[in-house]
């Protein structure tokens, strides 16, 4: 795992040339692809860190979405906004995911997990839009730290009843006690915020509206996944208590899914619409991982693969949009079709991706998700009806709206896009579409 930290480490050397960081970033993660000889066992250990399968697609996907941020942020190079931090931050934030996903050992992961609250922060702070950052900062900072307190009691427990926080090697609880019940939600709830599940997800559109592009491509493709990837590793422990919990999960999920999805198609804000459509998709990913089937979490792998790769395209265009309008309200940047006719394909595409239709990997992956609740119970059939519909119904109220329609009168200019922005569309689409022709590679199987 040294091979992939020390790069990064070293990056922050060079934080003040933005040439240098963005070509180290781009041979990176092309080095992290290299790196795929994986099967079902763990790989690549040393220093208490190691990939396995999942592991390895959410170190490939962190390494892939940080070299499209900053490419993308190149407004902060050129206004020439403090970007010797903003690409120290970057870096740093990568070098915490780089370590929460190869983590071997529990209280590890959760430093680091922790960790990549810090540059969020301070990206969101530091270089967001509207004076409501604070307010978003602390909202994130708040709903994160205090799920996350009984989570560290939790490993600490863990640590005195089984003598071992290494994955894998902690015991199994069996018994069924009022305290393991406490003890599996205090484990639990972190990662459901940070996912965000329903009724604890009022800090991501606030954080997301207020990010500057790069947070918000960032906390979109990577940060939600470290939510489902910490569920990954810690249910195993609760196997026997978490299916007695299942339906609660399942079922607050869909409910949340489906009036998520109805808020959706209410908003005029371009990155709150976003925002709130990563829940309805994160919903279906905790249905998948609660009710323990390998259907489930294979579905939910790839959904978040794919999510996070669609919905940081989504975030990218929104920005485009937004520099040359000066707003991201859908009533002002309508009838984008006039000005940007090769924007369009790509909203189109990403679009498209966003409400799972072929060939992308979310159909793929909201597929097996379907097919594991529905065997898991028929009547979840009722909930997926609605978010599968209504999913269709926010993303073609988006992609219409902000590209049909008479365009503000008051734009008096708007450039064309540019070489590089078409070129990190192209990143986002490309394999967001690709891998689907080699799915082994993303199901494990």
């Amino acid at each position: 795992m040294l091979k992939l930290l020390l790069p990064v480490i070293l990056l922050m050397k060079f934080s003040s040339d933005w040439k240098c960081v963005q070509l180290g970033l781009g041979v990176l993660s092309a080095l992290v692809g290299f790196i795929c000889f994986h099967n079902l066992h763990l790989y690549s250990l040393g220093f208490e860190l190691g990939l396995d399968f999942v592991s390895y697609i959410m170190v490939y996907l962190s390494g892939w979405i940080m070299f499209l941020v900053i490419i993308s942020s190149e407004q902060v190079k050129k206004k020439d906004n403090f970007f010797s931090m903003f690409l120290f931050v970057n870096l740093f934030l990568l070098l915490s995911l780089f370590l929460s996903f190869s983590a071997l050992n529990y209280l590890m992961f959760y430093i680091s997990f922790e960790m990549s609250l810090i540059p969020t922060l301070i990206l969101i702070l530091g270089w967001g839009y509207q004076p409501e950052r604070v307010q978003a900062g602390v909202y994130m900072l708040f709903y994160t730290l205090a799920m996350s307190l009984p989570l560290l009691g939790s490993l600490m427990f863990i640590y005195s009843s089984s003598g071992s926080l290494t994955m894998g090697l902690s015991s199994v609880i069996l018994e069924e006690d009022y305290i393991i019940f406490i003890w599996y939600f205090s484990s639990v709830m972190a990662f459901l915020v940070k996912l965000p599940m329903y009724m604890f997800h009022l800090w991501l559109p606030k954080a997301h509206v207020e990010a500057p592009v790069a947070g918000s491509m960032i906390l979109a493709g990577v940060l939600l996944k470290l939510g489902g990837y910490g569920l990954i590793r810690v249910l195993f422990m609760f196997q026997k208590v978490s299916l007695n919990f299942s339906w609660v999960w399942v079922s607050v999920s869909l409910l949340g899914g489906c009036l998520v999805s109805l808020l959706c198609l209410r908003q005029v804000d371009l990155k709150s619409l976003i925002a709130y459509s990563s829940v309805v998709h994160m919903s279906m990913v905790i249905c998948g991982l609660m009710i323990f089937s390998w259907w489930g979490l294979m579905g939910a792998v790839v959904v978040m693969v794919g999510h996070g790769l669609c919905s940081s395209g989504l975030f990218c265009l929104a920005n485009m949009m937004y520099e040359r309008v000066g707003s991201r309200s859908l009533l002002i940047s309508k009838g984008m079709l006039n000005l940007l006719p090769s924007m369009g394909l790509w909203w189109f595409l990403l679009s498209v991706g966003n409400m799972a239709a072929p060939p992308t990997l979310n159909l793929v992956g909201e597929i097996s998700l379907i097919i594991s609740l529905v065997s898991w119970s028929g009547l979840s059939m009722l909930g997926l009806m609605f978010i599968s519909f209504f999913s269709a119904s926010y993303t073609l109220y988006m992609y219409s709206l902000s590209q049909h329609g008479i365009f503000y009168n008051g734009l008096y200019s708007c450039s064309s896009g540019k070489v590089r922005e078409y070129l990190v569309l192209f990143f986002h689409w490309f394999p967001l579409n690709v891998l689907i022709l080699n799915l082994n590679l993303v199901m494990g199987i």
